[in-house]
């Protein structure tokens, strides 16, 4: 491949792998099951990104394991009904069939572990989006490093990636305790505590002592918490006692590790909250559930909160096209339909071009949106539970308690 007996296109792509090694000190490729690729959405990408796709493309290149995109600018489908640019969306649409002839699966979503892409534990993946790579490597026990766009899509073309950071055992020992000595039981409790401890640990592995089981299941609760770390901090792996599969081992933890104890999530909620927004401009234009993208389970959950009651703000469910087909299977998107919602495929609102669609505040239970949209889409953001996102979304605006 490197020497280019593969075509100019595979050459690239061992190049790129080969130089991260080098850089890394890696002693061998690992071959990996799954690749995730970030830089995904025009707005990130550019004309320079849809350039370097469409030459890679034009070299021949193809990815020989499944490939799945992560979410783009704008729901491919339905953009216009959303109030996307038809500029927008045709350069959007450039995008996706770049990566479509490169061999993509271009499902756009950060949860490819809730469309079948679910590698077992020890299993060598190279994944590019933050939340998904954490859940990978602590809730799977598979594992990855986090690869930008560029490394992941050279990982898919050669099949291989270099075997350093956390695909080395050595480096997924936890090297930070969290005592968590307060209740945690509620979607935005997992993501405030994960707020707190990413910032504490920047990229350091944390085990977490003291969870107690959530309201909703693990695999909603493990998904908000880690997105969290990943946001605040560049957590990328992290250790549950009695949850996650490496947490059973006896040496998950170095024995010279710090402690950190938290014991009151109040400062997170406080942080997530726009401090320019008074408790007297509590008018809602958003309500978005889904970052990261939502389960069919966290669909049925915002289904029974609102209880057939119409919304006066707009209210988006992001997901996985596959996961909206089996909403719509199962009588839960004409719910939401009903009630005057959305549920919104392939793209997020992150990395969605915004501005274009006149909201000015949002209100979501999810950390990981709260830490960004602020900046990346210039929203003001309320903070919350879900039902209080719920409540906002039916009533118009933020409730006091």
């Amino acid at each position: 491949m490197l020497h280019g007996d593969m075509g100019p296109g595979v050459r690239k792509g061992m190049e790129i792998v080969v130089a991260l090694g080098r850089i890394y000190g890696a002693r061998r490729l690992a071959p990996v099951r799954s690749v995730q690729v970030a830089g995904v959405s025009y707005r990130n990408l550019g004309e320079a990104g849809l350039a370097f796709l469409s030459e890679w493309a034009d070299q021949g290149a193809r990815v020989r394991v499944p490939t799945t995109l992560n979410p783009a600018g704008m729901d491919l489908q339905a953009w216009r009904a959303l109030g996307f640019s038809e500029t927008f969306a045709r350069r959007q649409r450039a995008v996706i069939e770049a990566f479509e002839r490169l061999g993509a699966r271009t499902t756009c979503t950060c949860t490819p572990y809730l469309i079948g892409h679910v590698p077992g534990v020890g299993e060598h993946v190279a994944w590019a989006e933050s939340s998904a790579v954490s859940y990978v490597n602590s809730v799977l026990g598979a594992r990855t490093n986090r690869e930008g766009g560029p490394s992941a899509l050279a990982a898919a073309i050669t099949g291989r990636t270099a075997a350093y950071g956390l695909h080395l055992d050595e480096n997924r020992i936890a090297t930070l305790r969290v005592d968590v000595r307060c209740p945690v039981h509620a979607l935005s409790d997992f993501g405030a505590l994960g707020y707190l401890v990413g910032k504490a640990a920047q990229n350091r592995v944390p085990y977490f002592v003291g969870l107690d089981a959530p309201d909703d299941s693990w695999i909603t609760a493990l998904k908000a918490l880690g997105a969290a770390m990943a946001a605040s901090g560049a957590v990328a792996l992290y250790h549950v006692a009695g949850i996650t599969p490496e947490a059973r081992s006896t040496d998950v933890l170095v024995p010279e590790h710090e402690t950190l104890v938290v014991d009151d999530l109040q400062p997170a909620y406080v942080a997530l909250n726009a401090a320019s927004v008074s408790k007297h401009q509590r008018a809602i234009d958003l309500v978005w559930f889904g970052c990261p993208h939502a389960s069919l389970a966290e669909i049925a959950g915002v289904v029974r909160r609102l209880d057939g009651r119409r919304v006066k703000s707009a209210l988006w469910i992001t997901a996985a096209r596959d996961v909206r087909e089996q909403a719509e299977a199962e009588g839960l998107l004409q719910a939401i339909e009903a009630c005057g919602g959305r549920i919104v495929a392939d793209m997020c609102a992150v990395v969605a071009p915004m501005q274009e669609l006149g909201f000015r505040t949002l209100a979501t239970p999810s950390a990981k949106g709260a830490t960004y949209i602020p900046s990346h889409a210039g929203l003001l953001v309320r903070y919350g539970t879900v039902e209080q996102c719920v409540e906002a979304a039916v009533t118009g605006v933020w409730p006091l308690r």
